[in-house]
């Protein structure tokens, strides 16, 4: 299921959607990293190319997390 969320990202407030399953391994990965999931959307809404959504750019961090963490499993 898709739901809303919202974070503060550099003082300003911001929604995007996510499906519990992204939501719940940004979770993790913001465990994993030791650092607060407000700072992991944060991080990600920087480095995200210009014409990308937030919505999209979380779900490829969590693809690109998982593949990593699949490749050193190998």
């Amino acid at each position: 299921m898709i739901r809303k969320h919202s974070a503060t990202l550099h003082g300003h407030r911001t929604s995007f959607s996510l499906e519990d399953e992204f939501w719940a391994e940004l979770k993790t990965i913001a465990g994993a990293r030791s650092m607060p999931l407000a700072a992991l959307i944060s991080e990600i809404d920087d480095h995200r190319p210009p014409d990308s959504n937030l919505s999209s750019a979380l779900r490829l961090h969590v693809l690109s997390w998982l593949k990593a963490a699949a490749s050193h499993q190998a």
